[in-house]
């Protein structure tokens, strides 16, 4: 037994040292990820609610910000701290300085809370190209008003000064509330939100991958206002990928693929297409 314990207390040591030097040489958690083929890349930076309280990475070529806290009705706690980071990026891309991004989602009448008219805010008319909204109503036409209300709200008490100076990015993924059955009022939401950012002559861009565009939204006729916006992709495993990333078919056949994108060390590098 006295060997024994001699041994686990020699690995026991051991193990400590080997976490001591890891910690030591570990790259910080912030750095950004290598190409690999040793030419090095300028990658922007996307931050929001997750990386509260969280050094932010340095050296960012660019920043995007997210609004929201994580679902299409609520605030992103740090956004004034993460915007004040942002405007001290490079800005050595086609890409603003300084980008936001929000959440999307179609919760129906499920939702904290639905249009019942074609009114937002109250007492202001809306041009509703699916029809009047009426109580009760998922289909196209509140859920068009449902985005444009959001979108409003984005803008106006969010906290975000000057929202016309930005391009806002719409995050579109399955982690948020769909019609599973109703592409058309999906899509409609997303229309509806652009249709309020243009409103206010501000630039529109959408975030997803093909797979999750594809099971939300799905084809986009040319009449539609998403059918130009340009693509910004997720899903690259390295640096080198988020560039390659950028011959992708984009997620409207009309738009481009501007940006994508790559997950390390816990934060999200953006690569840009232009």
């Amino acid at each position: 037994m006295h060997k024994a314990a001699t041994r686990t207390g020699l690995a026991a040591a051991c193990a400590l040292w080997l976490t001591v030097l890891a910690l030591v040489f570990a790259p910080p958690a912030a750095a950004a990820p290598s190409p690999g083929d040793g030419a090095p890349l300028l990658l922007g930076n996307d931050v929001s609610w997750p990386q509260c309280n969280r050094a932010l990475p340095k050296g960012a070529a660019f920043g995007i910000v997210g609004v929201n806290n994580g679902l299409a009705n609520t605030t992103n706690p740090c956004l004034k701290e993460q915007l004040a980071w942002a405007a001290t990026t490079a800005g050595l891309t086609g890409q603003p300085q300084v980008a936001l991004y929000v959440n999307t989602a179609n919760p129906g009448t499920a939702g904290s809370w639905w249009p019942t008219n074609d009114k937002y805010p109250a007492g202001t008319a809306v041009h509703n190209p699916y029809g009047p909204c009426t109580a009760g109503d998922v289909g196209a036409a509140c859920s068009y008003m449902y985005g444009y209300a959001k979108a409003y709200d984005d803008a106006n008490i969010r906290g975000v000064r000057d929202p016309a100076g930005y391009l806002w990015w719409l995050d579109v993924e399955t982690g948020n509330s769909w019609s599973v059955t109703d592409k058309t009022a999906n899509r409609a939401v997303l229309e509806g939100m652009t249709e309020f950012f243009h409103s206010i002559e501000a630039g529109v861009g959408i975030y997803s991958t093909g797979y999750q565009w594809g099971q939300i939204v799905g084809t986009v006729s040319s009449t539609s206002n998403l059918y130009t916006l340009p693509s910004w992709l997720a899903g690259a495993r390295t640096a080198t990928g988020a560039k390659a990333m950028c011959s992708n078919a984009p997620l409207t056949a009309g738009g481009k693929v501007t940006l994508t994108q790559v997950v390390s060390r816990g934060f999200d590098y953006d690569y840009s297409c232009i």
